[in-house]
């Protein structure tokens, strides 16, 4: 649900803060004076596409920022969660803005998102139902989801098998259709993949092979450059006349004789120690070195070749020992995919016609739950229409199927579109091409009104989608309305006093001129404030004494327990 909304510099709004509560509020107000503003600013909130021409002129961005209270929908939860987006309190704070230079910002709850994500989460916060949005009924492809959206429970089960199936289906027959459509590329492909396995495979590389290789060469081909250095240490140190340890002994005597005598002289006498016995140990691990070491000249040459052949292996397939090794993973699996299929081909002929097989299977029993909901579907339209002063008219839910390569697609074997009967006597066809602008308004909202109480949208938006009609059928529609606002909370804009009657909240949305610019203000109206602007609605500019009784009872039939 829509708790609060907050816009800053959106088309003629230069500053606007709303609450919103539960159940219906209506947004009323002459023409242009921005009502429609208003609900553009919750479509940006859920994911709609923004535009620099939203901005306020004069303007370098505009900002807006809503707080939803959260239902326990867990594939809300789950993504939610997959977007790293903390909701422990069940509220979600979204923050929006689009700059002149392009720049669009988005935060959920402090978390940086795109219009992407935005738009996913939207999904299940509002649905802005427009003028034009009945128009969704003249595009035939979009009647299976209707469908599918009716009978989630029964019908999501069945979907997401059908699609991993479907998923399995799609790749084994891609499989079958690549190799089937060039066997010699497949074969020149298979060739040069065993080629590559086996040289890599062959070589028996080790990631830090390389690195002790190089290592070891250097101190080969400087081994007479080593052996001097050491041998130069070993004689300095430890022979000749005055061997450097001596006199360094001799030295290292002397002081530590006049350590006694002053503090400096005996840290002297430390670190001379320390030097002489560090000293001492440099002489002996050269020694040591100077014993182990040998020139092995047929060990250089498997050294180098051993490196030729790294180097070559580096220079086809990857410029380090690691990145050739992770392509010989990729290559292998190929490879093995491949071998299955050209040792089995007819295997996997017959592993694509099993696949085949369960597929069309559950798209069967899809099929069938889907036939048992739109027989149910159907049923609850005609009684919504009835009650929307259509009650002649039959509506259906006409079912198709795939045929050849299309057999298949992600959604399963149906094509389903919405049939009507609007009169007796007349052909059952396409609601797309029977019903006109006003019956497709009913049949929208009497759908709306069904799908209400299980769809868990927290925030429904109509959108002047009374546009059009009056009497009764205004009255029918205000009932239809008040009755989707028991499940959810639901924001209308009408020009209808018949709806703006039953909500239980009203906002008067006016335009004004403030140092020569256009502004926007909203105003929520106490009972007497509603009787004045629902007479107005009724008559106009020029309100009566009748008009303000009309008024009164409108609202007294709405709310009688008032």
């Amino acid at each position: 649900m829509l708790q609060e909304l907050t816009i800053d510099n959106l088309a003629i709004i230069k500053h606007l803060s709303l609450e919103f509560s539960d159940q219906m509020t209506v947004l009323t107000g002459e023409t242009g004076a921005g009502k429609s503003i208003i609900i553009d600013a919750v479509g940006l909130l859920a994911g709609g596409r923004g535009s620099q021409e939203f901005i306020r002129r004069g303007e370098e961005k505009l900002r807006l920022q809503g707080q939803f209270s959260l239902t326990s929908d867990p594939n809300l939860m789950e993504l939610l969660d997959s977007l790293g987006i903390d909701h422990e309190d069940n509220s979600l704070i979204i923050m929006r803005e689009i700059h002149r230079n392009g720049r669009n910002t988005i935060r959920v709850n402090g978390q940086l998102i795109n219009t992407t994500m935005l738009r996913q989460i939207g999904a299940y916060l509002v649905d802005i139902q427009g003028q034009n949005d009945h128009q969704q009924l003249l595009q035939p492809e979009k009647h299976l989801g209707m469908l599918d959206q009716y009978a989630d429970k029964e019908v999501r089960p069945l979907l997401t098998k059908y699609r991993e199936l479907y998923h399995d289906y799609t790749t084994l027959k891609s499989a079958v259709d690549k190799k089937q459509a060039n066997e010699q590329q497949w074969a020149q492909r298979l060739d040069m993949l065993r080629y590559q396995v086996n040289e890599i495979g062959e070589a028996q590389l080790k990631e830090d092979e390389e690195e002790k290789l190089t290592s070891e060469r250097d101190r080969l081909e400087h081994f007479q450059q080593i052996n001097n250095a050491l041998q130069q240490a070993v004689a300095t140190f430890n022979e000749g006349d005055t061997p450097v340890l001596d006199q360094v002994a001799t030295v290292m005597e002397a002081i530590n004789g006049i350590a006694e005598f002053d503090d400096e002289y005996d840290s002297l006498s430390k670190s001379l120690n320390d030097a002489y016995y560090a000293l001492q140990d440099v002489a002996n691990e050269a020694g040591q070195q100077l014993d182990m070491l040998e020139f092995d000249d047929q060990r250089l040459n498997q050294i180098d070749q051993r490196l030729t052949l790294i180097g070559d292996l580096e220079h086809k397939y990857g410029d380090s020992v690691a990145k050739v090794l992770a392509y010989y993973q990729k290559i292998k699996k190929e490879l093995d995919s491949m071998e299955a299929a050209t040792d089995s081909n007819s295997d996997l002929e017959e592993r694509l016609s099993s696949a085949e097989n369960d597929l069309l299977a559950t798209g069967e029993k899809l099929s069938q739950v889907r036939q048992k909901a739109a027989h149910r579907l159907a049923k609850q339209v005609h009684q919504q229409l009835s009650e929307l002063y259509m009650a002649k008219a039959d509506f259906e839910v006409h079912f198709g199927k795939q045929t050849g390569k299309a057999k298949f697609n992600p959604d399963g074997i149906d094509e389903v579109e919405f049939y009507i009967q609007t009169n007796p006597g007349e052909s059952m066809g396409p609601l797309a091409k029977i019903a006109s602008g006003g019956e497709l308004s009913r049949v929208m909202l009497a759908l709306k009104t069904i799908f209400a109480a299980n769809e868990g949208i927290t925030s429904i938006i109509f959108d002047e989608v009374d546009t059009g009609v009056s009497g009764r059928v205004a009255q029918a529609i205000a009932d239809k309305i008040r009755l989707i606002a028991a499940h959810s909370q639901v924001l209308c804009i009408t020009h209808l006093p018949q709806v703006a009657a039953v909500a239980q909240h009203h906002f008067l949305i006016k335009k004004g001129v403030h140092d020569d610019r256009t502004t926007t203000t909203v105003k929520s109206l106490t009972e007497k404030e509603r009787v004045n602007e629902l007479a107005r609605m009724l008559s106009g500019e020029k309100i009566t004494k009748l008009t303000t009784e009309h008024a009164q009872e409108l609202l007294q039939m709405a709310h009688p327990q008032k």
